[in-house]
């Protein structure tokens, strides 16, 4: 018979434990730099001990010792306080006589500070604004503004209705000719295309409101939109009895026609990349450079500081508060210092094993992978892959993700290997200088890869091109 019982052993063992400043580390190395800025600015916000430095431009010949010196002296100094005393001057009958006005008291500063208007900007037009405009001049009855406003509202970024006429008229409840007849009339809204519901209708309003009156184009536009993007024009001739050159005449019509209306009112804002890092070169050496502009200096808060480490009378609790908040400071502002050296680290290794490619450019990049940064400054796959995500520099050949760096490996004929990425600039190189009549196809492109030493697959040529933007040969052809 068994029997059951508790029994404690002491156990050794080592485990990797992520401390919330490890954590907070790591989380730094994988932020961008406007993410970074955004984490600080909030630190400022949340953590009293945490402080912005202010940034003093030095005197001319000002030497940095004397910048040391200056702040030095500044812990130094005694805080100033102000001892309220009233004037005996003071005359009591003008300040009530002020103070009790009705009227607003102007000053001559008043007068002299104007409201800058160069700093206003005019709000930028939306397409739903602009035809809710226009809805209400064209001077509509009750029920036209409702199926009007219900239209603009079913419209897509492109200007396209999203809604059909049936379920506009039973949200109403309207009458779906009064849905169709008020649709036709907002079809003569600029801009033209506005509130189709397909690309079929959109261009066929275009040509109408350009006044184009060609039975052929309207052919085209309503029955042949798939061959016109295959760009099979014989079928479209064929099928209509006349010449490609009739088609061809057309379809330079057509292509001056938008097949996105609401483009022009678009609200999206570019986007701009700060790079983090700039290379210079000098001579036949490099020089890296650390973007810190926009990132404020961050120091421990000097009041606080010398309240703990003084024994100013506060209460253990106050203590306590002070000391973690100056603690997560410290580790904070040396995380943030730990970061700038990683990134320069992994930019200098870049560096080393591709300066053929700042030297020449995009043809003598080579393959190269994660494990080989990591080795040469000694830290893992897994640091260098957040080092190098969402970081750009700055480089003689233009302005790259670290990302771009790392590529693989593609085999030549005569053993040599070369990166992907001068790869598919190879093969834009060779599209941008095709004959437009006749476009490489990808199997062309794979002869020719070939007898340029590189040994890729077809489908290989074609996955690359698609990764380019660049559509397949019967769809660049130009006639």
């Amino acid at each position: 018979m068994a029997l059951l019982g508790l029994q404690q052993n002491l156990i050794l063992t080592q485990q990797l434990v992520m401390t919330p400043q490890l954590q907070q580390a790591i989380k730094l190395l994988q932020l961008s730099r406007l993410e970074l800025a955004g984490m600080i600015q909030q630190e400022l916000e949340e953590n009293p001990a945490l402080e912005e430095k202010a940034q003093e431009l030095a005197a001319p010949g000002e030497a940095p010792e004397a910048e040391a010196k200056n702040d030095a002296a500044e812990e130094t100094v005694k805080e100033v306080t102000i001892d309220e005393k009233v004037a005996e001057d003071t005359d009591w009958e003008s300040y009530i006589n002020e103070y009790n006005s009705t009227g607003r008291v102007h000053t001559e500063r008043d007068h002299q500070e104007a409201p800058n208007y160069e700093a206003f900007t005019s709000a930028k037009k939306t397409l739903e604004s602009h035809l809710q405009w226009q809805l209400l001049m064209s001077s509509p009855t009750g029920e036209e503004e409702q199926i009007g406003s219900m239209v603009i509202g079913n419209l897509d970024l492109d200007g396209y209705l999203c809604a059909t006429v049936e379920e506009i008229a039973e949200s109403g409840p309207f009458e779906v000719e009064a849905v169709e007849a008020m649709l036709k009339n907002m079809h003569t809204f600029d801009p033209p295309g506005v509130c189709a519901r397909d690309l079929r209708e959109a261009l066929l309003i275009q040509i109408q409101h350009l006044g184009i009156d060609n039975p052929m184009l309207e052919k085209i536009i309503t029955n042949h939109i798939k061959n016109l993007e295959n760009k099979n024009y014989k079928k479209i001739a064929k099928d209509l009895g006349v010449s490609i050159d009739h088609v061809v005449s057309a379809v330079n019509i057509i292509k001056c026609l938008e097949p996105k209306p609401g483009r022009e009112f678009s609200t999206e804002e570019p986007h701009y990349i700060i790079p983090d890092i700039y290379v210079y070169r000098e001579g036949d050496d490099f020089k890296i450079v650390m973007n810190d502009d926009g990132l404020p200096k961050l120091r421990i808060n000097r009041v606080y500081k010398e309240a703990v480490s003084n024994g100013t009378e506060i209460s253990k609790e106050a203590k306590t508060y002070l000391n973690e908040k100056m603690q997560s400071a410290s580790w904070l502002i040396k995380s943030i210092h730990q970061r700038q050296k990683t990134i320069y680290s992994v930019m200098e290794s870049i560096i080393k094993f591709q300066r053929e490619f700042f030297l020449k450019g995009i043809t003598h990049l080579k393959p190269m992978i994660l494990r080989d940064v990591a080795e040469d400054i000694e830290m893992h796959e897994s640091t260098i892959s957040r080092v190098t995500t969402n970081k750009y520099a700055y480089t003689p050949q233009g302005l790259f993700e670290l990302k771009y760096f790392f590529n693989s490996s593609i085999s030549r004929t005569d053993g040599d290997s070369m990166a992907s990425a001068s790869v598919k600039d190879k093969i834009k190189q060779i599209i941008d200088n095709e004959d437009p009549k006749h476009p490489y196809s990808d199997k062309k492109l794979t002869e020719l890869l070939k007898k340029a030493n590189i040994n890729i697959a077809r489908r290989t040529v074609a996955k690359y091109r698609e990764m380019l933007h660049i559509l397949p040969s019967s769809k660049r052809k130009q006639f």
